[in-house]
């Protein structure tokens, strides 16, 4: 494969994958604009997210390698003080990096 293909591959694939996510986004928008949000719907809305959540990060805790453990960590340890994702996720993302690039 050309650098010429592989760049216009690369620019296809980001493209599908755009339209794919907003075909998501604004179908699940348009769906549960069908559904009555009552208390049962909202709490199953509020598990999800955290059920998601879960599923997405015990798999790097229990299979992951050290650099993936230290960045939980550091990420827990970082939101506990500070309250706030954002920071907490950035310093995730530094630890892993950091302790992969100089280990």
């Amino acid at each position: 494969m050309s650098p010429d293909n592989a760049l216009a591959a690369g620019g296809l694939v980001i493209a599908v994958m755009t339209l794919v996510t907003l075909v998501t986004r604004y179908g699940g928008v348009f769906m549960m604009s069908f559904v009555p949000i009552n208390k049962r719907v909202e709490g199953f809305i509020n598990g999800m997210s955290g059920s998601v959540l879960i599923a997405l990060i015990l798999p790097m805790a229990v299979e992951g390698d050290l650099a993936a453990r230290l960045s939980l960590l550091t990420t827990l340890l970082v939101f506990l003080l500070v309250k706030t994702p954002l920071p907490a996720i950035g310093a995730g993302i530094l630890m892993a990096a950091s302790w992969r690039y100089f280990f």
